[in-house]
């Protein structure tokens, strides 16, 4: 493993978490992001003549990488925008979703036969206790039941879409499997708008910006980086590094939204930092 693609892909992940409240106050969710998959597709496939990977593939691969972007550009990213937009704090979202490595243990060894060893369950009780202790779980904060539905729906999606991922990741060049990751997105995405929802998106400068951000930086960066992750390491010990995700978005929160972090966020943090360090350590 390159070292510094987790550092990177830390960074811009828990950044997303940032960015995404105010892209659903200016916009539909849905609409956002298949206006973001949009230019992502488009992205990916220039990118591909550029590198000059065909994109004519086999109908297998096809449906493998349509069916990936479904699940995780689809119901993970969907339902972690829609729970925020109904009023589920951000922070509460990002908790949810990053039981992820847990599940991921859980289910790669029948599925993928990957050896969990104790030491990596180790490590991800502590990055779980350490990411509680820097989010909590405010039992002011009135959780919208449908927020709390749809993020436990991203939660199961980018599970799944982390082990089938990892069972596909060898079959196509990372540029051509993200564009047809990204056209599955935004075909999702699109479905929606036309059969449940109004769409609306108002082109703010702040949306502008912020969805800038998740383009280029989210997903031509971080998901990519995720990608190549998954395919040079087992599909645990790349999640792991998703329960430093919480801390670092909670860091980012305080540096440039003001919001409040105490020692106890701290204490969090380091746990996490050290949980994610047995995890993934050889």
């Amino acid at each position: 493993m390159i070292r510094i693609y987790p550092l990177i892909f830390v960074l811009l992940w828990s950044s997303a978490f940032i960015t995404t409240k105010p892209i659903v106050d200016n916009s539909n969710p849905f609409a956002a992001l298949a206006f973001r998959f949009f230019f992502v597709a488009v992205g990916f496939y220039l990118f591909s003549l550029y590198s000059k990977n065909s994109i004519i593939i086999k109908k297998n691969n096809l449906i493998e990488s349509v069916f990936s972007g479904v699940l995780f550009h689809g119901f993970y990213l969907g339902g972690v925008f829609y729970s925020i937009s109904i009023g589920m704090p951000a922070g509460i979202a990002a908790l949810i979703v990053t039981l992820q490595p847990i599940f991921t243990n859980i289910l790669s060894g029948p599925i993928l036969n990957e050896k969990i060893t104790i030491k990596q369950w180790f490590g991800g009780i502590l990055g779980l206790v350490g990411a509680i202790l820097v989010l909590g779980l405010d039992l002011g904060v009135d959780i919208p039941i449908l927020g709390l539905t749809a993020t436990i729906i991203a939660l199961i999606a980018i599970t799944s879409s982390t082990i089938w991922q990892k069972k596909i990741s060898n079959n196509l060049p990372l540029s051509v499997s993200n564009f047809y990751q990204a056209i599955g997105g935004c075909l999702f995405h699109t479905l929606i708008i036309i059969f449940f929802v109004k769409p609306y998106i108002d082109f703010t400068t702040t949306f502008f910006i912020a969805m800038s951000h998740q383009i280029f930086l989210v997903s031509f960066g971080a998901f990519t980086i995720l990608m190549y992750l998954i395919k040079k390491n087992s599909a645990n010990k790349t999640v792991s590094i998703f329960f430093l995700i919480p801390a670092v978005s909670a860091f980012m929160g305080w540096f440039f939204l003001g919001e409040i972090l105490t020692y106890i966020d701290l204490i969090g943090f380091f746990i996490a930092t050290i949980g994610v360090y047995i995890a993934t350590r050889k």
